[in-house]
C-alpha cells in the first residue's frame, strides 16, 4: 500500500484515498461493519456442551477435499445457540466453488435439526434453478454457467415466496452433478418446513433493478464462507484430481472424458477451468456480496474456520 507524502502536501505515513485503491477502500469499509470474533474464542462457547453428532456422521457430511472434525462440529453447535422456528426461517450460504459452503450447509442441516423439538429442516441448493443446458446454449451462456445470469432468478425468488407465507408444499428443480443438467420432470419437494438453508454462489446478489426483489431479501440470516484466493485454487484444482476417481468415472458422468487424464493434464484442465470461469465469476460477482452477509466464516489454509466476523450494522 502507497504511502501519502511531497506533492500533495500529505503527511508521511498516512495513507490517502488516493492512494489507496477502490478494491482497498471498499474491503476497509465492508469489514468495518462486522465484529471479529478469533477462533479460540469462538471455540470457548463449545465447552461443556454435548457433541451433538457422531464421528461416522461428521465424515458424511464432509465434502471431497474439505476438512471437518469433531471439534468445528462442537465449535459450530455452540456459536449457532437456537432459532425461534415457528415460522419458516430462511438461510442463505454463499461463497465461491470449491471453498466448503455445501460442507457448512450440511453441517448446519444436521446441527439445527438436532434442536429442541426436532424442526424440520430442508436443504436447498441453487443448482435447481440453473436454466437448463439447452436454454444456456440458446442464450449463450454456456461458457457461463454459475454466472448470476445463468439462473433463474424469478423461479428461486417465487419458490422462497411460497416456502415463507407457509404453503403446504413448494418444488423447486432438481439438477443432477452427473448429467450437469436439470432433469425433466424431477423436483425438491419442502412441504412446511420450519428452517430452509438455501446454498450457492450467488444468493446474496442484489436485485438486478431497483424495483425488484433479491434473494436475500428473503432470508433471515446468511453466512459467506470466505478464504484466500489462492488457498481457493488449491482446494479446487485439488477436488478436480480426487474427482477422477470418483464421480468422473461414472460412465453415465458428463465428465467422463476427464477421467483418464493424466496427473499434469488433469492440473492443467483444472487451472483452465478456473482461469477462464470460477475466477473471474468469484472477483466479479460472488467476492463483492461478501458484506452483504449477516456471517462471515473466514477459512485458512487448512479449511478450519479461522475467525468469524459477525454483522453489527
Amino acid at each position: 500500500m502507497a504511502r501519502g507524502g511531497g506533492r500533495g502536501g500529505a503527511r508521511p505515513g498516512v495513507v490517502t484515498m488516493s492512494a489507496m485503491s477502490v478494491d482497498e477502500a471498499t474491503t476497509d469499509l465492508a469489514l468495518s461493519l462486522y465484529q471479529e470474533i478469533a477462533r479460540d474464542d469462538w471455540a470457548r462457547m463449545a465447552a461443556g456442551i454435548p457433541q451433538p453428532l457422531t464421528e461416522t456422521e461428521v465424515v458424511q457430511l464432509r465434502g471431497l477435499g474439505d476438512r471437518l472434525d469433531m471439534a468445528e462440529v462442537a465449535e459450530t453447535s455452540a456459536f449457532l445457540g437456537e432459532a425461534d422456528t415457528t415460522t419458516p426461517f430462511v438461510i442463505g450460504v454463499a461463497g465461491s466453488v470449491a471453498v466448503g459452503k455445501s460442507t457448512i450447509a450440511r453441517l448446519l442441516r444436521e446441527l439445527v435439526s438436532r434442536w429442541p423439538g426436532t424442526p424440520r429442516v430442508e436443504l436447498v441448493t441453487t443448482d435447481g434453478f440453473l436454466y437448463p443446458n439447452a436454454e444456456l446454449e440458446r442464450r449463450g451462456l454456456m461458457a457461463r454457467k454459475g454466472f448470476p445470469e445463468s439462473y433463474d432468478r424469478r423461479a428461486l425468488v417465487e419458490f422462497l415466496t411460497e416456502v415463507k407465507s407457509g404453503a403446504v408444499e413448494a418444488r423447486a428443480p432438481f439438477y443432477s452433478h452427473v448429467k450437469y443438467d436439470i432433469v425433466p420432470d424431477a423436483h425438491v419437494t419442502v412441504r412446511r418446513p420450519d428452517v430452509v438453508i438455501v446454498e450457492g454462489l450467488n444468493v446474496l446478489q442484489p436485485p438486478p433493478a431497483p424495483n425488484d426483489v433479491a434473494v436475500s431479501d428473503l432470508f433471515d440470516f446468511s453466512i459467506y464462507v470466505d478464504a484466500d484466493t489462492a488457498d481457493i485454487e488449491s482446494w479446487f484444482v485439488g477436488r478436480f484430481l480426487a474427482l477422477r476417481h470418483a464421480a468422473f468415472s461414472d460412465p453415465n458422468s458428463f465428465f467422463r472424458v476427464f477421467a483418464e487424464l493424466s496427473d499434469d493434464e488433469a492440473v492443467t484442465t483444472a487451472l483452465g477451468y478456473w482461469n477462464d470461469i470460477n475466477l473471474p465469476n468469484l472477483e466479479a460477482n460472488v467476492l463483492p456480496t461478501r458484506h452483504r452477509a449477516t456471517l462471515v466464516l473466514r477459512k485458512a489454509a487448512s479449511h478450519a474456520v479461522e475467525s468469524v466476523l459477525l454483522r453489527k450494522l
